[in-house]
């Protein structure tokens, strides 16, 4: 009979960004791979968790990465999907985009299992997520505009300012602190 031994409990983070006018390639690739621009800090987010170790040396969390797109809808990062010529860029692109692919939908649903999600969207895309209020309270940490801070903290969510770029260092500091923080009480 074989013994049953206890292991590790690993959380669970989904990171969602929205695609780039950057594309790093001109045709087929990974989602992870296609964008550059702006969208490259938050991969380097995803590196930084992925590779993160605990006190005793084990990997930190288990961490997931997926693109909203303009062309498929939401897509996870090892997904491949084809370069395509226009990136949607305002509240009423979203919208119709959403229309069809459904992405509010899709990524509230696709937050369940995990423990956290990191959402670096852009403000209006974040706004119908608020609007649907599909994701559960407490389960969210906001990469955003200041706009939304009252009802981040309503919600339970974190809320870090998103000022210039997707992610900036000091919100990465504070989101693997945060990550650690969620690792040492689930343990």
């Amino acid at each position: 009979m074989a013994l049953l031994t206890e292991t590790k409990m690993s959380v669970r983070i989904l990171i969602v960004t929205n695609d780039s006018t950057v594309f790093r390639s001109k045709g087929v690739d990974s989602a992870f791979n296609m964008f550059g621009g702006r969208a490259t800090e938050v991969k380097n987010l995803v590196a930084r968790l992925d590779q993160a170790s605990d006190e005793k040396g084990e990997k930190l969390c288990d961490v997931s990465y997926g693109v909203i797109t303009t062309r498929y809808g939401f897509v996870p990062g090892n997904y491949v999907i084809d370069s395509y010529p226009r990136v949607m860029a305002n509240r009423e692109e979203y919208e119709f985009v959403n229309s069809a692919k459904h992405f509010v939908d899709q990524v509230s649903y696709l937050c369940r299992p995990f423990d956290k999600v990191i959402f670096c969207i852009p403000k209006d895309m974040f706004a119908m997520f608020l609007e649907a209020d599909q994701i559960e309270d407490g389960k969210l940490i906001a990469i955003t505009s200041p706009d939304f801070k009252e009802e981040c903290e309503k919600r339970g969510w974190t809320f870090l300012e998103r000022s210039g770029a997707r992610v900036g260092s000091d919100n990465a500091d504070e989101v693997e602190r945060l990550i650690r923080e969620l690792c040492a009480k689930k343990s």
